[in-house]
């Protein structure tokens, strides 16, 4: 089953308004078995209304129009929906009754163009809205051939998401076929896009009854996304699982994820488990290691800290560089990250510490130390690796590589 969501909306087509309906539609549908195959975002132009209607209807199962329910002049979705199917308008007196009642209960006289939000597509029945003054409608009809559900709801996420929870749920149910899909995400760590789908894709391109995307996550960080449909939930999961645990032995150590946690999570329920504690000590970062770490609830039972040490000074006196390392290395080298981590680590009395040093850029690079190059060390008290990497991008893709590197480091450590 292939469901098309078309939010209506000329002010969603500029910079200052975003559809967020549609994820709440698409993760609802899934639920329901119903694939998203479209999502389509048109103005309030009838012709332009009508021409996405008849797209949707001649190859989607399921079609929702989202907002255009409203009483003025460009609200046009009832009536470019019932010329699409052929069908009439029928004022519904009670709605009108009832929208009369709403404004006399707030000491208004209700505008008579709101009666316009009384007109139903003939045969759709009525879905009140208790939130507000647009009902929504549904529709399941033959169209080409075929039957079809057809859905119009509210553009406000407080009216849309109550009334398709109460309202539309139930009635989908009765009409679709009972389907499930189920899903998995795994998550690869320091691997680039292109390499992991050379890897991935002999594996996958196998497997027609699961759908398998890759996406490429925050910098240094790839996601398999796999999915597959079935006539219960086990055997759908039994799908994805399948595909998974293959994948998972392909990639080994690199998926740090496989239900979806980012990897700040699991570095800190490795960290938990081991009864373990972390500290940073961060020059090119700028403490956005230590801000990764702690966006995880409940790091106060791991970590314990860190300094941002940016200049050479800060790095002798809080982290315990020697000064003659830093003259003889300079600040971005292998020597001083590791001394970085070694005294970040001791001078907290933390089981791990780690040290980053680099050049974010844009400026600052010279021939021998590039822009993006970064050495991050860790430490353990026994060992102390350094990873020297050359990280391409803008300033933030630079320092958010080096953070997921230490990151990695730090997981790895600890399985």
């Amino acid at each position: 089953m292939k469901a098309e969501i078309i939010a209506i909306g000329s002010e969603l087509l500029t910079p200052y308004r975003q559809d967020t309906d549609s994820l709440f539609l698409t993760a609802k549908l899934n639920q329901l078995g119903v694939e998203v195959g479209f999502k389509t975002i048109v103005g309030d132009r009838r012709s332009d209304l009508i021409g996405a209607a008849r797209a949707a209807l001649q190859r989607a199962d399921v079609i929702i129009f989202v907002g255009g329910l409203g009483p003025t002049e460009d609200d046009l979705t009832r009536e470019a929906v019932a010329e699409t199917l052929g069908r009439q308008l029928q004022r519904d007196e009670e709605i009108v009754g009832w929208l009369r009642a709403r404004f006399a209960e707030r000491g208004w006289k209700m505008p008579e163009n709101n009666a316009r939000q009384g007109d139903v597509i003939e045969g759709a029945e009525v879905l009140p809205n208790k939130r507000g003054s647009a009902p929504g409608q549904f529709l399941y009809t033959l169209y080409l051939g075929k039957m079809r559900a057809i859905l119009l709801l509210p553009g406000p996420p407080p009216e849309l998401e109550p009334m398709f929870e109460e309202q539309c749920v139930g009635r989908l149910r009765k009409v679709l076929p009972p389907l499930f899909i189920a899903t998995r995400e795994l998550k690869i760590a320091m691997i680039g896009e292109s390499l992991a789908d050379k890897r991935a894709a002999p594996i996958y391109s196998k497997r027609t009854d699961v759908e398998t995307t890759i996406l490429a996550g925050t910098p240094g960080e790839v996601q398999l996304h796999l999915r597959a449909q079935a006539d219960s939930q086990e055997a759908a999961q039994k799908k994805v699982d399948s595909l998974a645990s293959a994948l998972e032995e392909e990639f080994d150590d690199a998926v740090f994820s496989a239900q979806g946690e980012s990897l700040e999570q699991i570095v800190g329920y490795y960290l938990e488990m081991r009864g373990a504690t972390l500290a940073v000590a961060e020059s090119c970062t700028g403490g956005l290691m230590a801000e990764r770490v702690t966006s995880v609830p409940g790091s106060s039972r791991y970590f314990l800290g860190g300094a941002v040490v940016y200049s050479n000074e800060l790095k002798v006196s809080l982290a315990g560089v020697k000064a003659s390392i830093i003259k003889e290395h300079g600040a971005v080298s292998n020597q001083v990250a590791a001394a970085l981590a070694e005294g970040i680590r001791e001078r907290v009395n933390a089981t791990l510490g780690v040290g980053i040093t680099g050049i974010a850029g844009p400026t600052g690079g010279t021939e021998q130390k590039p822009v993006g190059l970064v050495y991050t060390a860790l430490a353990d008290g026994h060992k102390t690796e350094v990873i020297e990497r050359k990280f391409f991008g803008d300033r933030e893709r630079v320092r958010h590589w080096a953070t997921q590197q230490a990151l990695d480091m730090v997981r790895r450590k600890l399985m």
